[in-house]
């Protein structure tokens, strides 16, 4: 089979799985007495539907360019939003927004500006500290962000201990990663155009990040703008992780798993590999809301941030102990 031929396969396989997660995500139906069944939702509630439908993928296709393009920015095949502080940024922008709502007695909106000025924030710190000789250096981007990271979950504990104890159980489970099936429509349009038009300009920037992929010598020698790319692809990351952040809270993993599944099917060239880690992303994210519909076990439907880190666990070990996540 010609490799052209073996990428529309590819493609086509993870679309049908996105499709089947999608499907299933709509049809099923738990009745009262706790039978499952698969079966159109009744008018008066389809739209909650497919709302949690958008919602999971918008959230898992920004999650997993945003990984893409870290990890081709990196080098670091175990590079991810939440090692360079980005989720932390866009979570402590949402946090201090529901701490100063609570303080004002008002009503904060959408968490999606918030999220922007948190992650944009940490960006600016996390890159600023980042230079060396005007350059951007990798290795001090990954120990800034994981500082960074650190002092903004202590702030998020901080803030989350000066509200009432009666919003601990909304924050907490924000903090876990749920899909919401209640959503202002202008915050998912405007989330969900984000994370559209990051997968078009990340597959547009494929070429580029490829030979950025290679080292910097030989991405200058074919006349790459190295630095401009970077700061692109680092500011792309960053509004696509502060979408996911607003919708659903921070959700482990995706970032980092979704660009590895990807090319197992397709390959490291990031034109073909930026739709596929959209869509494995997608499989992942909405998958994982299927499984928490599907699941009872009396205690309410569990976070999909649990299923998540369930999958992506195991698989960060077996990276690091394969040597496949070595940068």
């Amino acid at each position: 089979m010609s490799g052209g031929r073996r990428h529309l396969l590819g493609l086509g396989v993870l679309a049908a799985l996105a499709g089947l997660a999608a499907a299933l995500r709509i049809l099923l139906d738990r009745s009262p007495e706790g039978t499952l069944s698969l079966a159109l939702p009744q008018p008066a509630w389809a739209w909650v539907r497919w709302t949690a439908l958008a919602v999971g993928a918008t959230v898992g296709s920004g999650l997993a360019t945003s990984g893409v393009l870290l990890q081709a920015l990196l080098r670091n095949p175990l590079a991810s939003p939440f090692i360079l502080g980005i989720s932390a940024g866009a979570g402590l922008g949402v946090m201090s927004a529901m701490y100063v709502g609570h303080v004002a007695g008002v009503t904060t909106g959408s968490n999606l500006g918030p999220a922007l000025i948190g992650a944009l924030a940490v960006l600016a710190v996390v890159y600023t500290l980042s230079q060396r000789g005007g350059w951007l250096d990798p290795v001090s981007l990954v120990l800034v962000g994981v500082i960074v990271s650190a002092i903004c979950g202590a702030m998020i504990m901080f803030l989350q201990h000066l509200v009432p104890s009666g919003l601990h159980g909304e924050i907490t489970r924000w903090m876990m990663g749920r899909i919401p099936e209640s959503t202002p429509a202008a915050t998912l349009i405007m989330a969900g155009g984000l994370s559209l038009a990051g997968v078009i300009v990340a597959m547009i920037m494929g070429r580029a990040m490829d030979a950025a992929t290679l080292g910097d010598d030989e991405a200058r020698s074919v006349g790459l703008a190295l630095g401009r790319l970077r700061v692109w692809m680092f500011v792309l990351a960053g509004a696509l992780t502060a979408a996911a952040v607003a919708l659903c809270g921070p959700i482990a993993f995706v970032g980092l798993i979704a660009p590895h599944a990807a090319r197992l099917v397709l390959g490291p060239h990031h034109t073909l590999l930026v739709p596929a880690a959209a869509l494995v992303g997608i499989v992942l994210v909405v998958g994982s809301d299927v499984t928490r519909q599907a699941i009872d076990l009396g205690g309410g439907r569990m976070p999909i941030g649990v299923f998540t880190a369930l999958i992506g666990g195991p698989a960060f070990i077996w990276l690091l102990r394969s040597g496949k996540g070595q940068a």
